[in-house]
């Protein structure tokens, strides 16, 4: 079971790293009491496995003495439970910015004469912890994305790249329109159609004579390899900003020919890349 205690300054992501944390089957709890912490770490691992992920939120809110936090973590240790914790936190400057922009309480502004002393006062009151702490992120310089790609460097299940970005390349037909969830298009009308020779007009781009005349001239390969060139060098990137699934779009006039058979050609490229990869052909079935 994978255990991991969020913790850090408020205003320094916590929320936003249990949001994500939970998108990468987590199982999250936020400001669980101390006490129950322990007696929820049996309960996961005497279930059947659906909770051997689990990241708990822990902060000032649940009191400002971590002696009881401290003690669960020892009855974890003697439970024989790995844990790891997470300290957020981030530049005092940074912080006020986030609480100007949200309007928001500090947890002890009722305990500080100004946001600036607040800080520094929850700042002091966590040292103990985050000198416990196994993983810190300063997020004072990161974006919602760059946070991300960092949980999942850190927590992501590497060995079975379940964390990776999955890849969805899809043809369609313009005459239909383009999709709307496409995040990358690309338009191969240019490509000689298989449409106007009369045996090809009945297969798609997925049988072996369309694909043939679809690259016999060289300008289909030619394209194909550029083409796998901007793609192999992008997806790399939309991994770094945290991006969790990026969909490739081939158009043609109808989506049945050139671009079905340009789109499997560059999904099987993806694919022998290691990158997760779901194909489709929306415009397969239309007229």
């Amino acid at each position: 079971m994978e255990f991991i205690i969020i913790s850090g300054l408020s205003g320094a992501g916590k929320s936003k790293a249990a949001s994500f944390l939970e998108d990468m089957d987590y199982f999250c709890i936020d400001n669980l009491p101390a006490p129950l912490i322990p007696k929820f770490a049996e309960l996961c691992a005497a279930g059947p496995g659906k909770y051997d992920r689990v990241a708990l939120v822990t902060d000032v809110r649940t009191g400002t003495n971590f002696d009881g936090l401290f003690h669960a973590l020892d009855v974890l240790e003697e439970m024989k439970c790995a844990y790891r914790i997470l300290f957020m936190e981030a530049s005092g400057e940074t912080i006020i910015k986030r609480y100007k922009e949200t309007r928001r309480s500090h947890p002890l502004a009722e305990e500080a004469d100004s946001l600036e002393e607040a800080i520094g006062l929850e700042r002091q009151m966590l040292a103990p912890l985050r000198e416990r702490a196994d993983k810190i992120i300063d997020s004072s310089n990161l974006s919602t994305a760059k946070l991300k790609g960092v949980l999942r460097q850190m927590f992501g299940r590497a060995d079975t790249g379940r964390e990776r970005m999955e890849v969805r390349v899809t043809s369609f037909g313009f005459k239909h329109g383009v999709p709307m969830e496409a995040d990358l298009v690309f338009d191969v009308r240019f490509l000689p159609n298989p449409f106007y020779v009369a045996k090809l007009r009945p297969l798609t781009g997925l049988d072996a004579e369309v694909r043939d005349y679809v690259f016999q001239n060289g300008q289909g390969t030619e394209f194909l390899n550029r083409l796998w060139d901007l793609v192999g060098w992008l997806l790399p990137r939309y991994e770094e900003e945290g991006k969790t699934s990026l969909v490739i779009s081939i158009g043609c006039t109808g989506g049945h020919h050139r671009s079905v058979a340009i789109a499997h050609a560059l999904g099987e490229k993806i694919k022998a890349q290691g990158w997760p990869l779901a194909e489709s052909h929306r415009d397969l079935g239309r007229n």
